[in-house]
């Protein structure tokens, strides 16, 4: 059965007037193309509800995050959002917020606590268990079609403290273990690049310098599948050669797959995410009915639908 909250007391008499200056966000950080869609979408559904948001960037810091938080329940904000660091460390965030009675609600990045969460505190993301598992599937036909049997990979993972990061990478395993991959994959490594492009470009630099024959890469996200483009490019690398996968279908990514480098990915709607979280926010905050886990479907990626999410995000 579905679980819904009801917040009752004084906050049930609110009105979205009375609110306007209410909702408090916290972001992970502001410098990042998917996460800038999303903290875009929680403005643009503000702007269009007759809200005003306080957003602000954790700039990647768990204890700046968790002062924001606190300052926002210092200053009597109405409800909060936020998008975690580090999903490992929310219990504290869930902790301040339920002890001040501030409803809550995480975005995006699944909180470790998500199935304990208090019944004023929400979650609003995309399934990760849906997320690569559509790509790295793609990525095996399309192998296949290339007339492979057997394939070597680079795998480049997330934040290995965020919970998408290690669901994404978990995706790989399930597929191959459910018999769903049509061709034998072998990693060659494994490693993470923390969902940076640089960081990702650097670390694809290191891995050509050994030499070792590839057939593509999968990337937790995309713009560290752009990271390794970048590298295989700079390197000589005829695209046409390699497979790379990526998730998000963040603006840049389609553009790559247009220009016939970028070959798979996975849009999350981080637009919806964003206007969701705020909107199940307002209604915690006046006590209406919201479900505690809401999610938003992952939709697959490729040249042959790209179109149709090139103005999405």
């Amino acid at each position: 059965m579905k679980k819904f909250l009801i917040v009752t007391g004084l906050a049930a008499l609110m009105s979205t007037t009375a609110m306007a200056d209410g909702i408090g966000v916290s972001m992970a950080k502001f410098d990042d193309n998917f996460l800038t869609v999303l903290r875009n979408g929680i403005q643009a559904k503000a702007d269009a509800d007759g809200l005003s948001v306080q957003i602000e960037d954790a700039q990647d810091d768990v204890a700046k995050q968790l002062d924001q938080i606190n300052n926002f329940i210092a200053s009597g904000v109405d409800a909060i959002i936020v998008n975690p660091v580090d999903t490992s460390a929310t219990q504290a965030m869930t902790d301040a917020a339920a002890a001040a009675g501030v409803p809550l609600v995480y975005v995006n990045r699944q909180p470790i606590n998500v199935d304990t969460l208090p019944d004023n505190q929400a979650f609003v993301a995309s399934n990760e268990a849906e997320s690569s598992s559509q790509g790295f599937i793609e990525q095996c036909n399309q192998w296949k079609a290339a007339g492979k049997a057997e394939v070597n990979v680079y795998v480049m993972q997330g934040q290995l403290s965020n919970q998408a990061a290690v669901q994404r990478t978990k995706n790989y395993t399930d597929v191959i273990d459910a018999g769903k991959c049509a061709v034998k994959v072998n990693v060659i490594d494994m490693q993470t690049a923390n969902w940076s492009r640089d960081e990702a470009q650097n670390l694809m630099t290191n891995w050509l310098s050994t030499g070792a024959a590839f057939d593509g890469v999968l990337a937790n996200n995309d713009e560290m599948a752009l990271g390794a483009i970048q590298a295989m490019k700079a390197a000589g690398i005829d695209m046409g050669s390699v497979i790379v996968s990526g998730v998000d279908a963040t603006q840049d990514a389609l553009a790559s797959m247009q220009a016939g480098e970028l070959d798979i990915t996975v849009f999350q709607n981080a637009a919806a995410q964003g206007g969701g979280a705020l909107d199940a926010a307002v209604k915690l905050a006046k006590g209406e009915a919201v479900e505690q886990k809401v999610y938003i479907p992952f939709e697959l990626v490729t040249p042959t639908n790209m179109a149709d999410y090139m103005a999405k995000n």
